[in-house]
């Protein structure tokens, strides 16, 4: 595929190339998309409120891209006829808000929202107009991480020539730039399919949905529904839509669509499409049997010999942060679940508890609603450990359990006061349930820092 930029609804840049694009936000998307932009012909300008890190500000300088940090000047990006913008900047925004008033107010047609004049895009619309890989592409409220790494594993296994990119991975405009991939592998996050408009996944997969990121979505949760669901836009008969069929949102969804896919529905009530039994899984608890299923099915439609994913089931190593195995001090299991940012994810780890558990949780709250977790917290835990610089809503919904509850402000005390009330055949389990942005850099960071403090026990 490629750009059109004249569909752009102030047409010809006056610059006399391509088009002027900005790319907002400069993180790993951002600089992979400010890359391919530039390799097609466009002016190029990258513009992050933030700090910009010292590997992407070096890419840029290489590839001769124009850029600012700390600010974003008004003047600079106002005239771009197309913007590019990081998933980690929400719609409302207020310069993307700055933005769509100034183009409101201009004579050209309309935008892509139909309504604004303002094109904004996501990395992954702009990448996917320049290359004809099949697209495999997964959302869902959790379990993203695991089965887009194991759909990958299991392509890389059969030889094919894949790349995996979106929320893991590097960047798709990068690798659309200089790589040349036939099949790409990519976890979306509703951000990201919150501006994709023309893009189209091959193999579509939506694992579950359940209340995260409301804060993005004004509290609404049928916004982040709606979200999750554009994977699916665009999708024809010759492409599929793989979904869990007893999700109770995803079944009350399907009941009001129509859609042009060729459905394949998955799950303990669908035929099972496992090609050994689950006991023979690398990966283990029920949520990765649905997890296992959705990535089987993904490969039978992409003709997978079956030998492959039997013995990709078998092998696989689950992905870090996830359920991930840290040590065993003084017969105590420590389990780093650090990629548990919603409620949800917390309830599968909790789910796949087999021993008396100490949680750790705590964070950024989402608008989480933490009584979905009430009857495995009451079942499994015996000590809760709030890790957060704002604990109230997690003291109101738990001090009532009748639990011992210890209140910190940071990693070391939190790993401290496991260690003193864990007893003897216990699991220490961190699972936030909460973002990590309020004591640490990411959910990755937070995991990292919980390893080292019980490896140093």
């Amino acid at each position: 595929m490629s750009s059109n930029h004249s569909s752009l609804p102030c047409g010809e840049s006056r610059r006399g190339v391509p088009g002027y694009i900005v790319v907002l936000g400069a993180g790993e998307s951002g600089t992979g998309a400010a890359i391919l932009a530039k390799e097609k012909g466009f002016e190029v300008f990258v513009s992050d409120y933030g700090t910009i890190t010292a590997p992407y500000r070096a890419l840029l300088d290489q590839n001769g891209i124009k850029w600012e940090d700390g600010q974003h000047t008004f003047e600079r990006i106002k005239d771009a006829d197309e913007y590019i913008k990081s998933p980690g900047i929400p719609l409302n925004a207020p310069i993307i808000e700055q933005l769509r008033a100034y183009k409101s107010s201009l004579p050209c047609g309309e935008g892509r929202d139909g309504v604004s004049k303002l094109n904004l895009i996501s990395e992954i619309e702009f990448a996917a107009r320049y290359t004809n890989a099949k697209m495999i592409c997964i959302t869902g409220s959790n379990g993203k991480t695991t089965t887009t790494s194991l759909i990958f594993y299991i392509l890389k296994q059969a030889g094919l020539n894949v790349g995996l990119a979106g929320n893991i991975g590097n960047s798709l405009a990068l690798q659309v730039a200089h790589e040349d991939h036939d099949y790409y592998v990519i976890e979306l996050s509703s951000f990201q399919l919150d501006n994709m408009y023309d893009f189209k996944a091959d193999v579509a997969i939506l694992l579950n949905i359940t209340p995260d990121h409301l804060d993005r979505y004004d509290y609404n949760f049928q916004n982040y529904v709606d979200a999750k669901f554009r994977i699916v836009r665009n999708q024809t008969a010759d492409d599929a839509f793989i979904y869990w069929a007893e999700d109770p949102v995803i079944d009350r969804e399907m009941k009001k669509l129509q859609l042009g896919a060729t459905l394949y529905p998955y799950g303990f009530t669908q035929p099972n499409p496992l090609p050994l039994g689950e006991d023979e899984l690398a990966l283990k608890g029920r949520h990765n049997v649905l997890n296992s299923m959705a990535a089987t099915i993904a490969a039978n439609v992409l003709h997978i010999r079956k030998e492959v994913i039997r013995e990709s089931l078998r092998t696989f190593q689950g992905v870090d942060h996830r359920l991930q195995y840290v040590a065993t001090v003084r017969g105590v299991r420590y389990i780093n679940d650090s990629k548990a940012t919603n409620v949800n994810s917390c309830w599968y780890a909790l789910e796949a508890m087999t021993t008396p558990t100490v949680l750790i949780l705590g964070g950024k709250d989402k608008g989480n609603d933490y009584s979905e977790i009430d009857d495995l917290v009451r079942e499994k835990c015996h000590t809760l450990i709030f890790m957060g610089l704002h604990n109230e809503k997690l003291h109101a919904h738990f001090d009532s359990f009748g639990l011992n509850i210890i209140d910190t402000d940071n990693l070391h005390d939190a790993v401290q006061g496991a260690y003193n009330a864990a007893r003897e055949g216990d699991t220490v389990l961190l699972s936030p349930c909460c973002a990590s942005f309020d004591l640490f850099k990411s959910y990755e960071d937070r995991g990292e820092q919980f390893m080292a403090a019980v490896r140093a026990l």
